[in-house]
């Protein structure tokens, strides 16, 4: 399971993160500070950091900074009692990932680690194989033996993203936010289009499928065992 570390200086909000985190499955380390969290990276591999702002010896915006550098991909989720708008945008330019205000719903938290670490996986993953289907990001390509389909980035962007998680239901939002970023329409069309078209790609292939979920989204199904 992913090891997430919560840095806090706070010995109470250490134990409760401690707790829900645990009892959703994580492995938990902490740390009262950013030397603290600092020397645990050194010695375990953490998948990612939960980090209070206000913190002795360094803050939460030197260990973002810190962390940014050294670990270029690792997923940072700030939480803190400092709520004006100016106090995120600082935290985004230190290099946090996403930001949440205290007192955090613990569902909330949760679900923003979770998409954290998918995001992480999608970035960091450079191959998917699907039974005799590879899924090959640095090329952009879709192989299975002799066959080689080489597709648009944002098309395999979507299918990569679908079969990194079979079976997960991804909403339309989280699609397009993940694919399309900063450039996302609040039409579902171009996303249809795009799902048409990998539908239409691999329609006579038999080891996955994408179903749209009415009303929510789609999910990829697979056929090969172990991996539905």
């Amino acid at each position: 399971m992913p090891h997430i570390l919560v840095v806090d200086d706070d010995k109470s909000i250490r134990r409760l993160m401690d707790a829900v985190l645990k009892q959703k499955g994580f492995n938990v380390s902490h740390a009262s500070d950013g030397v603290q969290a600092l020397a645990i990276m050194e010695n375990k591999h953490i998948d990612l950091v939960v980090i209070d702002l206000m913190m002795p010896i360094m803050d939460g915006y030197e260990l973002a900074k810190v962390l940014r550098s050294t670990w270029e991909n690792l997923p940072i989720l700030m939480v803190t009692a400092k709520k004006e708008q100016r106090d995120k945008h600082e935290g985004f330019l230190a290099g946090t990932d996403d930001y949440m205000t205290k007192p955090v719903d613990e569902q909330e938290m949760v679900l923003r680690i979770k998409a954290l670490l998918r995001r992480s996986k999608i970035n960091s993953e450079r191959r998917i194989d699907v039974g005799d289907v590879v899924l090959d990001h640095d090329s952009l390509t879709v192989k299975k033996g002799a066959v080689a389909v080489s597709l648009p980035q944002k098309e395999f962007g979507l299918l990569f993203m679908l079969l990194s998680f079979p079976g997960t239901i991804f909403t339309r939002i989280q699609l397009m936010d993940e694919i399309w970023g900063e450039e996302r329409v609040e039409s579902d069309d171009t996303l249809n289009v795009h799902i048409n078209r990998l539908r239409e790609r691999f329609h006579d292939w038999p080891e996955f499928e994408i179903i749209t979920i009415r009303g929510i989204g789609y999910r990829a199904v697979v056929s090969v065992p172990n991996l539905k």
